[in-house]
């Protein structure tokens, strides 16, 4: 019986910490959907990135960036979706920044190897699934997405972009995940 209060009570404690983590999630309107997918419409956004080889490392130093460690020591408010996308053997993880921030507002990193960019607008095919963040997941609603796409003759313009939008203490069955493509969409 202890064990069965306990795990209520850390499963109420994760899930009411993960449900309150609101946070400011990239604007967009959707203009197309069906059963499987979404179109959507992006307006230009701000993101801190960095590109590496690996992605062990970029959580943590993009978050460290949000912090405070930036040349004003501002700690940022964490945006959704956190984003991933590999391109020619690197992986490049993307924070999105608030919508307060512009490029002449915005605090510059520290280090060398984060930048700010500006996520050029566009269209966006995105399929949501929950369950884990793991590589396997993602393949197979990217495959999934990829596959529909292709049957629907919409043009991808981009690899992949692995999108997530919860902690890691959230429920795997309450995550929200996306895989998405860049799209040409007339």
């Amino acid at each position: 019986m202890k064990k069965i209060i306990l795990f209520l009570f850390y499963s109420i404690t994760l899930f009411s910490y993960s449900s309150a983590m609101a946070n400011e999630e990239s604007k967009y309107n959707i203009v197309e959907s069906n059963d499987i997918y979404e179109i959507r419409k992006y307006s230009d956004r701000l993101a801190v990135q960095v590109v590496k080889t690996n992605q062990n490392n970029s959580f943590r130093m993009l978050f460290d960036y949000i912090s405070g460690n930036n040349k004003t020591n501002e700690e940022i408010k964490m945006t959704t979706p956190v984003t991933q996308m590999q391109k020619d053997g690197n992986m490049t993880m993307q924070f999105y920044l608030p919508l307060k921030f512009n490029k002449d507002n915005v605090p510059n990193p520290l280090r060398n190897d984060l930048e700010i960019v500006i996520i050029k607008g566009g269209y966006y095919a995105v399929i949501r699934y929950s369950g884990r963040a793991s590589d396997k997941n993602f393949i197979k609603h990217k495959e999934y997405l990829e596959r529909e796409l292709k049957k629907d003759n919409i043009l991808i313009v981009s690899p992949p972009i692995r999108a997530t939008y919860n902690s890691p203490f959230t429920l795997p069955m309450l995550r929200r995940n996306e895989a998405m493509f860049r799209v040409n969409w007339n």
